[in-house]
């Protein structure tokens, strides 16, 4: 396995509005935690597509991990150029740095936002190029993963690609395993 794509929630979607959500700490180790299990595989490349939420959670680990891990490679591949235009000036200091740190960077579209179809031929691209993707979604609260999950399902029934989940029960374990280590 070279190549995992990340993806997950928007930050909205999780009701996460603050760049200080105390939520945040535990996605990206979750993340951490999964990633770095699989470079014992052959992981190389993580790739995102840097949107505001679990990507961009997903992206900050990765670039941690980096730290450790010198053949870890950040690829993030939007889905059109400017995507955080309309960010506040806060969201968009964050996503210039990982930007700037990623060692891989590009859009699939050639142009700024012209429609949801940008989206989906992101997820084709993503899905086409990994190997697996490790997916931040809770069955039980649908939302924007739920298309890239079904498309990623699909792939797998053809071809040897794989699927980690990481769900609301994973991460209440990293809290009740901070809690626990911090007694």
């Amino acid at each position: 396995m070279n190549r995992i794509l990340v993806t997950g929630y928007k930050a909205a979607e999780l009701g996460i509005y603050s760049l200080k959500h105390p939520g945040i700490p535990i996605i990206k180790k979750a993340i951490k935690k999964q990633v770095t299990a699989l470079l014992d595989e052959g992981l190389e490349w993580v790739i995102v597509s840097g949107q505001w939420g679990v990507e961009l959670w997903a992206a900050e680990a990765v670039l941690e991990l980096q730290e450790t891990y010198d053949q870890l490679q950040l690829a993030v591949i939007t889905p059109f150029l400017e995507q955080e235009e309309k960010w506040s000036d806060e969201k968009k200091d964050l996503y210039a740095s990982v930007l700037q740190r990623a060692n891989y960077v590009n859009s699939v579209t050639k142009s700024k936002y012209d429609g949801p179809w940008q989206f989906k031929e992101k997820n084709k691209f993503l899905l086409r190029n990994s190997d697996g993707i490790i997916l931040l979604y809770d069955e039980e609260k649908e939302g924007s993963p739920k298309f890239i999950k079904e498309q990623a399902l699909a792939i797998a029934k053809t071809q040897d690609y794989r699927i980690f989940s990481i769900t609301a029960n994973d991460l209440q374990n990293i809290v009740e395993e901070e809690q626990m280590d911090q007694y």
